[in-house]
């Protein structure tokens, strides 16, 4: 191929990344809004792209949709990778990422209602915090510092308590969203396993600086 022609094609391959990604993010607007039956046409006025540029990348509204949980899921699971980078100790790690994802509902809030929208699906999603939160139980577990019988039991304990409190956060402004997320964090890891002292002081060290980070998110 030659130059030009290597070039010509970079060019398309990133107008058609944009657009996909311009996809993404109306049908993740839609479904913050928990407006899942809009048609087609309307998505790509969103989008400000052509009817014809959606089924060059979705086979249908469906597929779209799936693919902006999917990707908002993944930027979520990124975003906390970044963030529990470096921790030993798996029971911090957990704490560490319940912590994140509840101030997560106030500073990337179309993000939130995305996920709070499919909250029921997320338990057993294979992207997102979902399969990290279990991770880190069976690893905490493993290692002594979780007592727990069943890890997807667990997992489904964690998820319900983070979805509940998005939603109290959504409809309760006046809470604040840190205090509500470490307090809640502290009483989930007591339930885990941990002695009271240990779920306050793991539920209260200080967390990365979020006002110097980027949310990576197509959805922010």
């Amino acid at each position: 191929m030659t130059e030009g022609g290597a070039a010509a094609e970079s060019r398309l391959e990133r107008r058609k990344a944009h657009t996909r990604a311009a996809l993404i993010r109306a049908a993740q607007s839609f479904i913050a809004a928990g407006n899942l039956n809009v048609p087609v046409l309307e998505i790509t006025r969103a989008a400000d792209v052509g009817m014809g540029s959606f089924y060059n990348h979705f086979e249908s509204k469906e597929q779209l949709y799936r693919a902006a949980v999917d990707d908002a899921l993944e930027a979520h699971g990124q975003y906390l990778d970044h963030l529990t980078e470096g921790l030993e100790d798996p029971a911090e790690t957990f704490a560490r990422s319940f912590r994140l994802t509840g101030r997560l509902f106030r500073r990337a809030p179309e993000l939130s209602r995305v996920l709070l929208n499919n909250s029921p699906a997320l338990i057993t999603a294979n992207r997102g915090l979902a399969p990290r939160a279990l991770r880190d139980i069976e690893a905490a577990t493993a290692a002594g510092r979780f007592t727990v019988r069943d890890p997807e039991l667990a997992l489904v304990l964690t998820a319900g308590a983070l979805m509940g409190l998005g939603q109290l956060l959504q409809e309760r402004p006046d809470r604040d969203a840190a205090d509500a997320t470490d307090a809640l964090a502290e009483d989930l890891l007591r339930t885990l396993g941990l002695s009271p002292d240990e779920a306050r002081s793991i539920s209260s060290r200080a967390l990365p600086d979020l006002d110097t980070l980027e949310w990576g998110g197509t959805a922010a």
